[in-house]
């Protein structure tokens, strides 16, 4: 058998909140900041989402190493938080994320539109996420009442390592029926997700206003004047530039145009890891 590059796409693997979900990103950051609140540190909300993208557990351990938050937690517990403390937190945040998960449940404007139409070409529907299991069943719940469905589902928890890992992204692939890891785009709100579609050998898209960077509700990114957008533009630019996204685009329902160019090179012999 010879081997022979893929011609098309075959699947798209998107994340959740800040991408088809949740303009902004804001049910996980909210909840960090009322975790930590309950143990009496305080964790800003810009703090909170500073490490977006990654597993909640890891999330939260990657903000208990911050030189600032370490000192908060030492001030109240006269020692810096351990693996144990990280656990306590984490099980202290799922219940709240679960409860606070619908407030931010919308779908993000043009999303079912841009996803149909990526079906019409044959294109399959994976997803991931930071959200553990339990979290996600109750995102993915919410979805459906909506219109959305993905074709399949990995939550974070659900394989050996969260983003920046590639698992979740090939854990898609496997069950998809996939026939090359080239021939999927990862589309993703934050660097880890990038990062995890660059490391599963697929085209990566980042979404620039949408999701965590921007921060804003759909509402406030609509009131923006133009110099705004372009700053705004350049410096979240700026920010997924060391995780190396093939492309990037202001929301989902840029990436029809996307898929078009990718189609384009594919046919013309190139892969994702040639850039």
């Amino acid at each position: 058998m010879n081997y022979t590059n893929p011609s098309k796409l075959q699947a798209a693997i998107l994340d959740w909140a800040g991408t088809v979900v949740d303009f902004g990103s804001f049910a996980p950051t909210q909840i960090f900041v009322e975790a930590f609140a309950e143990f009496d540190v305080q964790v800003s909300i810009e703090e909170a989402r500073g490490p977006m993208g990654m597993g909640k557990w890891d999330h939260i351990r990657t903000l208990c190493d911050q030189p600032q938050i370490t000192e908060r937690y030492k001030k109240v517990f006269g020692r810096a938080p351990t693996d144990a403390d990280v656990t306590a937190i984490y099980e202290r945040f799922m219940p709240l994320q679960i409860e606070k998960i619908a407030e931010h449940s919308a779908l993000i404007p043009g999303a079912l539109e841009t996803i149909a139409a990526l079906r019409e070409q044959g294109i399959k529907i994976g997803s991931c996420s930071g959200y553990p299991a339990q979290v996600m069943a109750k995102v993915v719940e919410l979805a459906a009442t909506n219109g959305y469905m993905a074709d399949h589902v990995v939550a974070t928890d659900e394989v050996p390592n969260g983003r920046p890992w590639p698992a979740q992204a090939l854990a898609n692939v496997i069950t998809l029926g996939i026939d090359d890891v080239g021939a999927c785009v990862k589309v993703d709100d934050t660097a880890p997700g990038i990062l995890e579609g660059r490391r599963a050998g697929m085209w990566t898209v980042a979404l620039v206003f949408s999701g965590n960077a921007l921060g804003l509700t759909y509402e406030q990114y609509q009131a923006l004047d133009a110099q705004t957008l372009i700053a705004e533009r350049k410096r979240i630019h700026a920010l997924f530039q060391s995780s190396r996204p093939h492309y990037l685009i202001d929301t989902i329902t840029d990436l029809p145009r996307v898929i078009a160019d990718i189609n384009n090179r594919l046919s013309n012999g190139e892969m994702p890891q040639s850039s």
